[in-house]
């Protein structure tokens, strides 16, 4: 099993910025990042592969940046002009293989997840 471990969660303002990371335990082929709000589904933000390609939640706006680093088996999250809509549960998940960026049932490897509130 591949073990996820997330950080970089907290609070901020709007207009804020936050850096999420979750490392894996042993090589994972496609990482991504879900959210869920409180009284809402878990929704796909965004997803990369260890070629670099990342796919993005539309709703997102060219706000956040996901990346990969290869070497650390770590992804991150960076998050920028942070609305209170994005406030939620963010969740790491991980796949050996192919992945999108909003199917769950494509990831069996899941995080804790890392509380980001944004009053």
């Amino acid at each position: 099993d591949v073990q996820l471990v997330e950080s970089g969660g907290g609070s901020v303002q709007a207009g804020g910025s936050l850096r999420l990371s979750c490392g894996a335990s042993a090589y994972t082929h496609c990482m991504g990042w879900f959210r869920q709000a409180p009284g809402k589904e878990r929704e796909g933000v965004a997803r990369i592969d260890n070629s670099g390609v990342t796919r993005y939640a539309d709703s997102l706006e060219g706000r956040f940046t996901i990346s990969k680093d290869n070497s650390k088996n770590t992804m991150y999250l960076q998050m920028n002009s942070l609305k209170p809509e994005d406030t939620a549960m963010y969740y790491c998940a991980a796949a050996r293989y192919g992945c999108t960026w909003y199917m769950q049932s494509d990831y069996p490897y899941w995080g804790q997840g890392t509380q980001v509130t944004v009053s």
